[in-house]
C-alpha cells in the first residue's frame, strides 16, 4: 500500500496502453476500471519486470498509490469526468493531483479548477495526443495545472513522452485550463491539415487523373522531403492499403465523415477571441457537408458546370500541388499558433509557443519537420504576434505561393472543392494587405445603424448623417 508511483482510472484503449507505457519505463503503475474484464485482461499483462495492478476496486486504487497521490482520468469527456471525481474525492488528501487526459472543454477544465483547489486537490488538464501507438510507446503530452505540483508528476511523464534529438515531448505549459486549451487548438490544426491533404489528393484523382500508384508514391516520396510529416506518412501508407482482390481500400471508404467535436469547439472559441482561423472552419464545414449525402447525389445531377478538359503536363503539377500542400499547411499552423498567443493573454495561460511547438515536434498527430522552424523563430523572438512575420517562414510561403495560386485556378476551372486551399490562400493575402476593404462596412455600419468609425486622417470617434 501507498508504493505505486501513479494510477489511471479508465482502462480502455489509451489509458491501458499509458499504463503499460508508464510500467515499462520501471514506475509502479495502478489501473481502476468498473469493468472487470478489462482490469483481468490487464492483470495478465504484469510480470517479474513491471509493476503493475489492477482493481476494480475505487478504495484499494487509491490506497495503492504514494503521497502525493498522482492519479489521472481517461474516461470520455463531460459528466463521465465529473463522476470519476466524486467517487475519489472521499479516499484523497490534500495535496494529492488528479489529471483530466481526455479530450475535454477548457471551460470545464477552469470549473473543476477552481471546485478542487478550494479542496487542498490539484487539477492537471492535460492533452495527450499520439492515438493508441502513441500512448504505448511515447505520446506527445501538454499539461496545464499548479506549476509547483507538476514536480510530482514530471519524471514520470518525461519518462513516457516522445523523444526528439533527446528531449521528451512533454512539458508544463501554463495556468488553469492552458494544456486542455493547447490540445484543443492542436486537434483544429490537425482538422485543417487532413481537410487540405483530402483535397490535394481530391485534386490528382479528379483532377489530374493521375492513376493510383502515381499519387501512393508521390505521398511517400513527399514524406522525404520538407512535407515530412505524420499525415502524410500515413497517407502514404492509406493509400497503399489493397483488398483481397488487390483493388484499393480507400476506394471503398465512405465519404461521410465523422467527428467528436474538438475542431469545432476550436472554430467557435476562435471567433469568440475574434481571431481569424478560416482553414480551420473550412475543414469543420466541410465535414458537415460530407454528412448530406443524399442531397449531394442529387445535386450532381442538377447543378452542372462543364469544362473543356485541357492537357497539363504531369511533372509540374505534382510540383504545383506539393507547393500548394506546403503553403496551405504552414498557413495552418499559423493560424492556430495565432489564437494560443491571443488566447494566452486573455485566459492568463502565460503560453510560451517555443515549448508548446518544441513538444509537438514528436509523438503527436500534426508532428511535422516543420515545427522545428517555428520552434527556432520563437525562440528567436518570443513576441512574434504572428509565425507569418518571421524572415525565414514569409521566405518559404513567398517561394511557394506561385503554387497554391495555379491549383486553385484548375480547380476553379474544374468545378473541384478546395475549401481549405482557398481560405489558406484568402487569409495570407488578407494578411499581408495593408488595406482592407473593410472601410466600407464601418461605413455601412455607420450608415444604418449609427455605429460610428474612425478616421486615418484625425484621432477621435465620427458619426455621419448619410443620407442628408
Amino acid at each position: 500500500m501507498n508504493t505505486f508511483d501513479f494510477g489511471i482510472v479508465g482502462l480502455g484503449v489509451m489509458g491501458r496502453n499509458l499504463l503499460l507505457n508508464i510500467a515499462s519505463q520501471k514506475f509502479a503503475a495502478a489501473g481502476l476500471d468498473l469493468d472487470a474484464e478489462k482490469v483481468n485482461s490487464l492483470q495478465q499483462e504484469a510480470d517479474a519486470e513491471h509493476t503493475l495492478e489492477a482493481t476494480t476496486d475505487v478504495k484499494h486504487f487509491v490506497e495503492l498509490i504514494k503521497r502525493p497521490r498522482a492519479i489521472m482520468l481517461l474516461v470520455p469527456a463531460g459528466k463521465p469526468v465529473d463522476s470519476a471525481i466524486q467517487s475519489l474525492l472521499p479516499h484523497l488528501d490534500e495535496g494529492d493531483i488528479l489529471i483530466d487526459g481526455g479530450n475535454t472543454y477548457f471551460t470545464d477544465t477552469d470549473r473543476r479548477f477552481l471546485e478542487l483547489s478550494a479542496k487542498g486537490i490539484h487539477f492537471f488538464g492535460m492533452g495527450i495526443s499520439g492515438g493508441e501507438k502513441g500512448a504505448r510507446f511515447g505520446p506527445s503530452m501538454m499539461p496545464g495545472g499548479d506549476k509547483k505540483a507538476y514536480e510530482r508528476l514530471r519524471p514520470i511523464f518525461e519518462a513516457i513522452a516522445a523523444k526528439v534529438d533527446g528531449e521528451p515531448c512533454v512539458e508544463y505549459l501554463g495556468n488553469g485550463s492552458a494544456g486542455n486549451y493547447v490540445k484543443m487548438v492542436h486537434n483544429g490544426i490537425e482538422y485543417g491539415i487532413m481537410q487540405l491533404i483530402s483535397e490535394i489528393y481530391d485534386l490528382m484523382k479528379r483532377g489530374y487523373n493521375l492513376d493510383e500508384d502515381t499519387i501512393q508514391k508521390t505521398f511517400e516520396e513527399w514524406n522525404e522531403s520538407d512535407l515530412k510529416s505524420f499525415l502524410i506518412e500515413i497517407t502514404a501508407q492509406i493509400l497503399k492499403k489493397t483488398e483481397p482482390d488487390g483493388s484499393r481500400l480507400i476506394n471503398q471508404i465512405s465519404d461521410w465523415a465523422k467527428s467528436k467535436g474538438t475542431g469545432k469547439w476550436t472554430s467557435q472559441n476562435a471567433m469568440d477571441l475574434q481571431v481569424p482561423v478560416p482553414t480551420i472552419d473550412a475543414a469543420v464545414f466541410m465535414r458537415d457537408m460530407s454528412k448530406s449525402k443524399p442531397e449531394r447525389i442529387e445535386a450532381a445531377t442538377k447543378l452542372i458546370w462543364e469544362n473543356a478538359k485541357t492537357t497539363v503536363d504531369t511533372t509540374e503539377a505534382i510540383a504545383s500541388l506539393k507547393s500548394a500542400l506546403y503553403f496551405s499547411t504552414l498557413i495552418t499552423y499559423a493560424q492556430g499558433l495565432a489564437m494560443l498567443k491571443t488566447a494566452s493573454k486573455e485566459y492568463n495561460y502565460d503560453l510560451n509557443l517555443e515549448t508548446v511547438t518544441k513538444i509537438w515536434r514528436g509523438g503527436c498527430i500534426i508532428r511535422a519537420e516543420v515545427l522545428e522552424d517555428f520552434r527556432k523563430a520563437f525562440a528567436q523572438n518570443t513576441d512574434l504576434p504572428n509565425i507569418l512575420l518571421d524572415s525565414n517562414i514569409a521566405a518559404k510561403l513567398n517561394e511557394s505561393q506561385k503554387g497554391i495560386r495555379t491549383i486553385i485556378q484548375f480547380a476553379v476551372q474544374n468545378g473541384l472543392p478546395t475549401a481549405g486551399l482557398m481560405n489558406s490562400l484568402a487569409y495570407f493575402d488578407s494578411y499581408r494587405s495593408e488595406n482592407l476593404p473593410t472601410n466600407l462596412i464601418q461605413a455601412q455600419r455607420d450608415y444604418f445603424g449609427a455605429h460610428t468609425y474612425e478616421r486615418i486622417d484625425a484621432p477621435g470617434i465620427f458619426h455621419t448623417q448619410w443620407n442628408d
